[in-house]
């Protein structure tokens, strides 16, 4: 759904799969400070927001999700993900309860799917799902908390939920930075999201999402095996990396350009961008055995890291080597 902003003056619109929002307004460097002193807003009105309500909702998603979401307090923010099987990352999830209804917003494009896997799985419990992106727009401020927001609005985290027909308003005059702003200080924050940091193989051990997004000690969810398993007794076989990409290189990475290290292909790019005080940075995925200090090629481009998840993440136990042979 093209977001109306893009027809403010200056506004150019952000790459696939985020081109129905701005990507700048016309300085980007402006726009990032501007974001971070509270006078802006981002308008992410292309991520898809779906409402789940009724009582057993928490109890629900407890048992499907990732987070311990049984206890969840109103207002409390939070993230959860939806593994298959094998624990590869599926969903992810930003949300909210209201005490009524639960909130969340997810990746462009994924909405549909989440929604008819949970209708599936709602048996005779007392649930029920909508995606109501037609009626709701995400918007992005640097502190929710001093914000007044307009009735109909939610709030989870730093995230607004508007009702679409107030995105024009702007939250009650704020500038507008553009998701190029946003995506720098969500690399800066090392921040993984979801089809950028992830591909179909990912477990999320690789990209730091155990703790924000997976509660390690909850009761049973499909795909926790594997996840207990690589915390227990093993490591993920990629980790996410920090990238202080070369200020000389006029070009940055692009999402899945390949990471090389001694002409050898470690991993890939997710995501990219030009930050007002580091300069140009981004975040990878790399293969674990790849060395901390080593200096990488992100599709030509030479960067140094910054370890995000540390080369031996997992394997929280010490057990007997022939009782881990066993075991495996």
């Amino acid at each position: 759904m093209r977001s109306p902003l893009l027809d403010t003056p200056g506004a150019v619109a952000a790459e696939t799969p985020d081109s129905d929002v701005a990507g700048h307004y016309g300085d980007p460097f402006a726009e990032q400070r501007a974001f971070l002193a509270g006078e802006a807003m981002v308008d992410r009105s292309n991520h898809e927001v779906v409402r789940i309500s009724g009582p057993d909702r928490l109890s629900w998603l407890n048992s499907l999700s990732s987070q311990k979401l049984d206890d969840l307090k109103p207002g409390q923010a939070t993230q959860t993900l939806l593994l298959d099987a094998q624990g590869r990352v599926e969903h992810h999830l930003t949300l909210v309860d209201d005490g009524e209804a639960v909130w969340a917003h997810v990746e462009p494009g994924t909405s549909a799917e989440l929604v008819a896997f949970l209708d599936k799985m709602r048996f005779m419990l007392r649930v029920e799902v909508a995606d109501v992106t037609d009626d709701y727009a995400v918007v992005s401020v640097a502190d929710a908390a001093n914000l007044t927001p307009p009735a109909g609005a939610v709030l989870v985290g730093d995230d607004v939920l508007l009702p679409r027909d107030l995105l024009a308003d702007r939250l009650g005059g704020l500038k507008l930075a553009g998701l190029w702003a946003y995506e720098a200080l969500r690399i800066e924050d090392h921040r993984p999201r979801l089809g950028f940091e992830t591909d179909h193989k990912t477990i999320p051990h690789e990209v730091g999402w155990i703790g924000p997004a997976l509660h390690l000690s909850k009761g049973c969810y499909k795909g926790q095996e594997t996840v207990a398993r690589v915390h227990n007794l093993g490591h993920p076989p990629r980790r996410l990396v920090f990238l202080h990409l070369d200020g000389s290189v006029d070009t940055l990475p692009k999402h899945g350009a390949p990471v090389v290290h001694d002409e050898t292909e470690v991993g890939f790019v997710g995501s990219s961008a030009r930050h007002h005080e580091l300069g140009p940075i981004a975040l990878a995925v790399v293969k674990r055995t790849v060395p901390v200090d080593a200096t990488l090629q992100a599709e030509g481009v030479a960067a140094t890291q910054e370890v995000i998840v540390p080369p031996d993440a997992g394997r929280n136990v010490t057990i007997d080597p022939a009782l881990r042979r066993r075991i495996r």
